[in-house]
């Protein structure tokens, strides 16, 4: 990432406000340090070689502490703003992360992009704040205070100009050689911590099914080598920052102190006057200051600037094309999937190969097959989250051509499916608002029928589900507030609220992927009577199922099978012949 990458800018508009007055204050600051050497140069000089008193000091001391107050309060103002600027940009590039990652899709995010991606939005953006609140105002300072000290110093003193010039170039020589080596360091413990975090996510994931084999602490070794591994690089980094930071101040030390000897030298001899030996002295310091906080915190901006480097990565990921025709009524339209074949990530395995389905309105249709065999990919093609490797998805309206689903304005499809996928997602909310889909639905005031017309349709659907013995048992009914993901219920009745909702949309195509699999034998019965109450209101269902008493409501039922990539083209290679 440069200095100033400008794709920071473009992504984020918090980020380019925040630039324009860090350059305004500091122009602001080059000011004040300039004028406050100056008066402090001419009030030592003053003193020392006038025998000035203290009166006649007294308007130059006013003004060097009004110069010392207004530079306090644009130092003040800049750390305000950069806190908040931080904030926003983080805010902001945390958002676009979380949309495109979502556009991109779940096979993007299940192909091993989903663990960085959780990394990436909660600790590594957080790490972008030392880059605005200490790097990028220091750099800013560095292009505006520096070249001004070293304006004035030349007017001063041409020799203490020559000595300055000759030496600042070494400054962004260490910081680059040093700069180069800390990158690196940062790059490689944000990679440690992501695969921390990845190995972290996938062992909570799994935890309830190690726990049922004894295996819960089976990888607690693996997880400490990467705590370790990440401490390692942490440290490494900082012992970098700290010996670099030691090498930036002795190289401005012994700078400074070549100019000072050159003055004092040229004092005794009398070939300067005291004031001018004075200014030149206090605005020696402020030339290489910016350089060096440059140095320094760029060490504590090198762990964000490597998280932004995977953000604009993940942001310039090109996303597939979509579709702008709006999508036919699933009431009176059918889905077709023709010979689709999605190649399985990181297998030379399709799965499925060669599907053929045809959905129709009001049908009840289930796909069967081994486990890995496809049947949850199936269901993401024709939901229209995959593309498939080869094949075609079609709208196939009651009236006229079929439309492919590639060239279809998803939004306008979504709206017409409810998926309850194989682990439900609920919001927060209370119990009441979640079966609705997150909001109450909407009834005029006063208007009680509208009320109670919905309160009955809530209570026949849930007592069709068992969710009504659910929330017979919950402290406040349909009131009780639960948490993201349906926290406060366990896996069956999240289910079962799940259940409930598909109920109680109007979606005309209801999907369910595998809804018995969190549910007992005795609890099934629940999914049947669920099942059969969307087949009398004229839904379209798709099941994934694997028990045969679902199988046996379905109006068809297709088999999904894999294939290994090779068979699968020889296959074609036949039928092309």
């Amino acid at each position: 990432m440069k200095p100033l990458d400008p794709r920071l800018l473009r992504h984020a508009r918090a980020a380019r406000r925040y630039v324009g007055l860090t350059v305004v204050l500091g122009l602001a600051v080059a000011g004040l340090v300039i004028a406050q050497a100056l008066l402090l140069g001419q009030a030592l000089g003053s003193a020392v070689q006038d025998g000035a008193d203290l009166a006649e000091l007294a308007p130059l001391i006013g003004w060097l502490v009004a110069v010392v107050a207004a530079r306090a309060l644009v130092a003040g103002a800049q750390e305000r703003y950069a806190h908040r600027a931080a904030t926003r940009a983080i805010g902001e590039l945390r958002a676009q992360v979380v949309e495109r990652a979502t556009a991109l899709g779940p096979r993007w995010l299940a192909g091993g992009a989903g663990p960085r991606v959780v990394t990436l939005v909660t600790r590594g953006l957080e790490n972008l704040e030392p880059y605005f609140v200490k790097y990028l105002p220091q750099l800013v300072l560095a292009a505006t205070v520096t070249p001004a000290t070293v304006l004035v110093v030349l007017g001063l003193d041409w020799i203490s100009a020559a000595i300055v010039v000759g030496t600042i170039p070494l400054v962004p020589l260490f910081m680059v050689l040093v700069g180069r080596l800390t990158q690196g360091r940062s790059e490689r413990g944000l990679r440690v911590m992501q695969r921390l975090g990845s190995q972290v996510l996938d062992l909570l994931a799994g935890l309830p099914t190690l726990r049922g084999f004894g295996r819960e602490r089976g990888a607690a070794g693996r997880v400490a080598d990467l705590g370790r591994a990440h401490r390692r690089a942490t440290m490494g980094t900082l012992r970098i920052a700290f010996l670099s930071g030691m090498v930036l101040e002795l190289l401005t030390t012994l700078a400074v102190a070549l100019v000072a000897v050159a003055i004092g030298m040229r004092l005794v001899y009398g070939q300067m006057d005291l004031v001018t030996g004075l200014t030149v002295l206090v605005l020696a310091p402020e030339v290489y200051l910016p350089l060096r906080q440059v140095g320094a915190h760029f060490h504590a901006s090198t762990d964000g600037v490597a998280a932004a480097e995977q953000v604009f990565e993940v942001l310039e990921t090109p996303l597939p094309e979509q579709g702008s025709q709006p999508c036919p009524d699933l009431r009176t339209a059918a889905i077709r999937l023709r010979d689709v074949s999605v190649r399985a990530p990181g297998r030379d395995v399709l799965a499925p190969a060669g599907l053929d389905v045809e959905l129709r309105p009001g049908q009840v249709l289930a796909l069967t097959g081994a486990s890995g065999g496809g049947k949850t990919t199936a269901v993401s093609v024709l939901l229209g989250l995959l593309r498939p490797d080869t094949g075609a998805v079609e709208v196939v309206p009651a009236v006229g051509d079929a439309l492919p689903l590639a060239d279809v304005d998803l939004a306008t499809y979504w709206s017409q499916v409810s998926w309850l996928p194989q682990r439900p997602v609920l919001e927060p909310g209370t119990v009441d608002e979640v079966v609705w889909g997150g909001a109450l639905p909407p009834t005029g005031a006063g208007d009680s029928r509208a009320s109670d017309a919905r309160t009955s349709a809530r209570d026949r659907a849930a007592a069709l589900t068992g969710l009504d013995a659910v929330v017979a048992a919950l402290p406040e009914g349909w009131g009780t507030p639960l948490g993201r993901g349906g926290s406060g219920l366990s896996v069956g009745q999240r289910q079962r609220v799940a259940l409930t909702r598909a109920l109680l949309s109007d979606a005309p195509l209801v999907v369910l992927d595998e809804p018995t699999a969190h549910l007992d034998a005795a609890s099934e019965d629940v999914v049947l009577r669920t099942v059969e109450a969307l087949r009398r209101d004229g839904r379209t269902v798709l099941l994934v199922a694997h028990r045969a008493s679902l199988t046996t409501l379905a109006d068809q039922v297709v088999e999904v099978r894999p294939a290994d990539v090779d068979d699968a083209v020889r296959a074609g290679e036949e039928v092309a012949a």
